[in-house]
């Protein structure tokens, strides 16, 4: 009897063991993280800037696009249909969300009817963010045709990379339209923000020669995902230039170059000489990105952020994110909670000539955990539209002043402290 009461301590210790480790696998970085704060960098229209944006971080930056963008989900979903609808040989998509719903039924039977057509069409879903996907609605897709893969499923030899989840938004036609940026496929997203169900958020339509790299960032997961190379014509085909746009694709990835987002951010923030605007669906500044903003701060650098206000899905976030205000209230950076509804918008607007926009929050769980993709566009004219759409968002928000937020009651610095001893994965 005593033999099995130590039997069973041992097996138990052993259970309780390994789901530590796999936790701790779970939450541990998985690369070496970035420790020194960027203390100099060359404007953003410096060529040297340019050559280090390329070469130092990823891919080269490509002239001749175009770039659309579209807000909310009156004009994305529309766009985003009409170019599945006239699909000729190859659709590629990519998704984090992904749940029912009138968008998620559309989505799914124009996708079939593709498929039917006799076009390759790829879909690569998240596993977790299209958890709430009816059954009906993958049916649909698959009985048609289109080959269908979850990113991380929930199997064993996932278990020590749950915690990384692909937050990418792409979609590639004939791999000469793409599209990328915040939305989801949900009803939520519907509309124009017209009340607190329906979401604020942009998404950008892209023709030119970075379209190559927006499929290859596609073809990263979807390789990981199948072991399967997707190459040839119908998928990289010759691409002429659309306009005068130059541009890059960056990607990241814990399982590659997990720092390279953050680490593009950190130098945009520092080229920073006279402006920077943050949309910011979740932001959750580290210690390197919140030096880097009062960096530019303390250089006569305008700093300015949308962050969602009282609607907004995750309370946490926005818990952890308002216990690091005080700081950069009192260097002058301007703070709006946007308040007709959730404010899913992500966009980085540097000295009105660098846009980065995609799929990144402004947190550890963009910049270390998730696998994200962005677009930059390095153009005068885009830059002024991005401008103009974040001053048509600023005359929605509240403007949040350091004697509020130094004002705020005990229990809600209470839920700020507990909040943020999560912020690493938030």
């Amino acid at each position: 009897m005593q033999r099995r009461g130590k039997m069973f301590a041992i097996i138990v210790t052993c259970v309780v063991t390994s789901l530590l480790v796999l936790v701790a696998l779970n939450f541990a970085p998985p690369e070496k993280k970035i420790e020194r704060r960027i203390t100099h960098a060359p404007a953003s229209g410096d060529p040297q800037f340019l050559r280090e944006m390329s070469v130092l971080l990823g891919p080269g930056i490509i002239a001749g696009n175009k770039v659309e963008a579209l807000q909310n989900g009156e004009e994305i979903f529309p766009a985003m249909l009409e170019a599945v609808r006239a699909a000729q040989r190859s659709i590629t998509f990519e998704t984090y969300i992904y749940w029912s719903g009138d968008i998620g039924r559309e989505m799914a039977q124009a996708l079939a009817e593709r498929a039917r057509g006799g076009v390759a069409v790829h879909v690569l879903l998240d596993w977790v963010g299209s958890v709430k996907m009816e059954q009906t609605l993958l049916d649909t897709m698959v009985d048609a045709g289109v080959q269908v893969e979850r990113y991380h499923p929930l199997h064993w030899y996932h278990i020590a990379r749950m915690n990384n989840r692909t937050h990418r938004k792409l979609l590639v036609v004939d791999g000469r339209i793409g599209f990328t940026g915040g939305v989801g496929i949900a009803d939520q997203w519907q509309g124009n923000a017209q009340d607190p169900d329906h979401w604020r958020d942009m998404h950008f339509r892209i023709e030119g020669p970075v379209v190559a790299q927006i499929q290859s960032t596609f073809m990263d997961n979807w390789i990981k995902t199948t072991g399967e190379v997707l190459q040839g014509e119908a998928y990289f085909p010759r691409l002429e230039p659309a306009d005068g746009m130059p541009a890059q694709m960056f990607s990241s990835s814990p399982t590659g170059g997990s720092e390279s987002m953050q680490l593009m951010y950190l130098m945009a923030i520092a080229a920073a000489r006279t402006s920077i605007d943050i949309k910011a669906a979740y932001f959750v500044p580290d210690e390197l990105a919140l030096d880097a903003l009062l960096a530019a701060a303390g250089r006569g650098v305008r700093v300015r952020v949308i962050v969602p206000g009282e609607h907004i899905d995750a309370d946490t976030v926005r818990w952890a994110s308002q216990a690091q205000w005080g700081r950069l209230l009192q260097a002058g950076i301007a703070i709006h909670e946007y308040t007709p509804t959730m404010y899913h918008c992500k966009a980085l607007v540097v000295d009105g000539y660098l846009v980065s926009v995609g799929s990144t929050n402004f947190d550890a769980r963009s910049f270390r955990l998730n696998d994200e993709a962005s677009l930059n566009v390095y153009d005068t004219r885009f830059a002024a539209q991005m401008t103009a759409s974040f001053e048509n968002d600023l005359a929605h928000t509240r403007r949040i002043t350091f004697e509020q937020w130094q004002a705020r009651p005990w229990s809600q610095r209470l839920r700020e402290r507990v909040a943020s001893l999560f912020k690493s994965q938030l």
